[in-house]
């Protein structure tokens, strides 16, 4: 089957295209948070030449508890995140928890995302795709790879082909989620780019109590198997101070540590390629 590739501003995703790298904090805490990581990842691609979309939420909608931080909100954050657009010239990816909120986040992002807990919502699924606007579907946990067959027919019958699919691992019991490597070749016969989410994969979904909890140090292992596995992007959240983070501290990437694993899934994407 040929591969479709997708253009996300600047960056082309799939196809013989290099890897590229999707990457920011788990939900913006503030605007000066915000544009502090997005300037440091601006450099860092500008610098390793990096395919690189900017990924931060305005609102998570779905914390395990209602005291849980959830963001600046749909108007403050979108605002926020076109003074990144901006400011540092790159491509900005955000997600959406309703149709409602499609247009509105449509103005400003470059790509729309789907929350892997709302892939199965069709009246979602349909509004991201009238949109126009390039679509990654996160696959829910609860789901097969070969079960994505059917968000992409719902996709599909709005016109919109401009699709990405996000593996972020399976339900494996309680608490926890496995990444199966198999599910990425699985998942790119089906004809569209795909994406590893290195960092939600090491998710212990409510495994903190009213928080999930995680092990970041195998975020890295997991990005470098999928690399070999073939991909077509990876994600990856990242914080400057990850012990402070609002939102995932124990999943997210230190920042200091997302130049050397670039160089080394750069390399690892080369040999694949070779």
């Amino acid at each position: 089957m040929k591969h479709r590739t997708v253009q996300v501003g600047n960056v082309i995703l799939g196809g013989s295209h290099p890897l590229a790298l999707i990457a920011g904090p788990c939900v913006i805490e503030s605007r000066m948070q915000c544009l502090a990581l997005a300037g440091r990842l601006a450099r860092l691609a500008e610098t390793e030449h990096i395919p690189f979309i900017f990924k931060a939420s305005f609102d998570k909608a779905n914390r395990s508890s209602h005291i849980s931080f959830r963001g600046p909100g749909l108007v403050r954050g979108l605002d926020i995140l076109a003074e990144v657009k901006a400011r540092y010239g790159v491509p900005v990816l955000t997600d959406v928890h309703h149709e409602a909120e499609v247009p509105l986040a449509a103005r400003v992002a470059d790509m729309l995302q789907c929350p892997a807990f709302l892939c199965r919502q069709t009246d979602l699924v349909l509004a991201l795709g009238h949109s126009g606007k390039p679509v990654n579907i996160k696959k829910g946990q609860f789901l097969a790879p070969w079960d994505v067959r059917n968000i992409l027919a719902k996709l599909e019958s709005t016109g919109n082909s401009r699709i990405v699919i996000t593996e972020r691992g399976a339900s494996f019991g309680y608490n926890n989620l496995v990444a199966d490597m198999r599910s990425l070749p699985l998942l790119r016969a089906l004809g569209y780019p795909v994406v590893f989410d290195a960092t939600h994969s090491v998710q212990l979904p409510g495994g903190a109590g009213d928080r999930s909890g995680g092990n970041v140090r195998m975020a890295s292992v997991l990005a470098r198997a999928a690399v070999a596995a073939r991909c077509d992007a990876i994600f990856l959240e990242t914080h400057l101070n990850p012990s402070k983070a609002l939102s995932d501290k124990d999943t997210q990437m230190p920042f200091a540590q997302v130049k050397q694993l670039w160089r080394l899934l750069s390399r690892i994407d080369r040999l694949v390629r070779e």
